[in-house]
């Protein structure tokens, strides 16, 4: 059934930082909008990090617009210079952002996304095409789906829910699919709900982000009190030392201080260090499972495997639109050249919006991580800079859409001293300077804190 009710609202997918940040300028322009998250409360994806510190500083973690509604409205901000948990940046920023009168009567939770189509017309179809509304099919958490129709689509949906896979060549490895129960892709709680699963236990870490990083810290503290806790960290470069990041000389000192502190624990035998392993096969053995590498090598056996490899865009859902994506980075074309990872850092990735993001389907925009594709490479402030772009050309502001409005920080807050990746949705978690759907994350100090 398809619904009339709203049919020329901008529909927003997904209520992450960015998304949110997108409907603050919507509301704050007067244009009609719908969010829709498939989780069941805002920031679904951080949720499921939230125990983990960023490395930027709330500065740098909340958009202008959304800052200046929430202080409308009486808003306790947080100290400029703290480093918020995954969880504070729900708790004190997303959570007061979509309880806000002009945000929440528009939310849609626990609203999956399936397709989006142009009403009427499938991919092929061109006469008219540009004057149909899109077509949203929702999935409700009770199965129910329903269709809605928008006059612009922004999509904020973030990558956190399509992990990579452990195989080296961008695939599963052979039986990783069987070993889905033994595998956790992203970032888990070892010193908290995680623990029983992590404690006593042999633990496998595939990844050189600061997603591992964190992974590793807390399986190196857990099994401080439990000795039987063994660690084993795979990474598919030859060598390790350039990406424990700058150290005391890095901008941001909590992004410095893990990498060293993980360099200490690798240096004194905590934690076994394997280089140059290219995963292409899990197998069943001793009561786990041993990883076979591509050059023959066989690691494990192991209870536990961490993949802490990045994530990538789903593209499923748009399977109808005509997209304009660059072949290797899945991101729009115009794009791919200016966060190419073989060439930027988060922190050297210019300023862009509506142009960049634009597609041969009219009105559709893809923003936040997910523009990013599989690059690892994105900064928090950055997407706030391409939501304002983008609602400005939805609102009939060309100026202001083509104008830009970010000066990035000269901390560094996204480089390091090899010029490589922020953390986990750079490298691919969920997130804050880096990506709302991979944090820029460090260790907490009183419990421990892509490939």
């Amino acid at each position: 059934m398809i619904d009339t009710r709203n049919v020329h609202p901008v529909a927003i997918i997904g209520a992450g930082p960015v998304g949110l940040a997108a409907a603050a300028h919507l509301a704050t322009r007067g244009e009609p909008f719908v969010l829709f998250e498939a989780g069941p409360s805002v920031g679904a994806h951080i949720a499921a990090w939230r125990h983990v510190q960023v490395f930027s500083p709330w500065r740098y973690n909340v958009d202008a617009v959304a800052a200046k509604l929430l202080r409308a409205h009486g808003w306790s901000e947080p100290e400029a210079d703290g480093l918020p948990t995954g969880g504070e940046l729900i708790d004190r920023y997303l959570g007061p952002l979509a309880r806000l009168p002009e945000i929440e009567p528009c939310v849609r939770l626990d609203a999956r996304i399936t397709q989006i189509t142009r009403a009427g017309y499938d991919k092929l179809t061109t006469a008219g095409r540009g004057a149909a509304p899109f077509a949203l099919r929702v999935r409700r958490g009770d199965g129910r789906e329903s269709t809605v129709l928008a006059r612009a689509v922004i999509d904020a949906s973030g990558t956190w829910s399509t992990p990579n896979p452990v195989g080296a060549d961008g695939v599963p490895a052979e039986g990783e699919a069987a070993a889905r129960e033994r595998i956790v892709y992203g970032i888990p709680a070892p010193l908290g709900a995680d623990r029983p699963r992590y404690a006593g236990r042999r633990a496998l870490v595939v990844g050189s982000g600061h997603s591992a990083f964190n992974a590793l810290l807390d399986l190196v503290a857990l099994a401080a009190v439990v000795p039987a806790t063994s660690i084993t960290w795979a990474i598919r470069r030859q060598e390790a030392v350039q990406i424990y990041g700058g150290g005391a000389a890095d901008a941001l000192p909590a992004r410095g201080a893990l990498g060293t502190r993980l360099q200490r624990a690798v240096a004194d035998g905590r934690v076994t260090l394997v280089t140059g392993f290219r995963t292409i096969a899990i197998h069943p053995t001793d009561g786990g499972v041993s990883v076979t590498g591509l050059d023959g090598r066989v690691l494990g056996p192991f209870d536990e495997i961490i993949a802490a490899t990045g994530f990538r865009p789903d593209l499923g859902l748009t399977q109808e639109l005509r997209l304009d994506l660059d072949p290797s980075l899945e991101s729009p074309r115009a794009l791919a050249p200016l966060i190419d990872p073989n060439v930027h850092s988060c922190g050297t990735v210019p300023p862009h919006g509506v142009a960049e993001l634009s597609h041969p389907e009219p009105g559709y925009y893809i923003v936040g991580m997910k523009s990013y594709g599989r690059a690892p490479t994105f900064l928090m402030l950055t997407g706030y800079e391409q939501v304002r772009s983008v609602v400005a050309a939805l609102a009939g502001d060309m100026d202001a859409a083509r104008r830009v409005e970010l000066t990035l920080p000269e901390t560094g807050v996204c480089s390091s001293a090899t010029g490589t990746q922020c953390a986990p949705g750079a490298d691919a978690a969920a997130t804050s300077c880096c990506g709302s759907e991979g944090p820029i994350v460090s260790t907490r100090l009183a419990a421990p804190a892509r490939r």
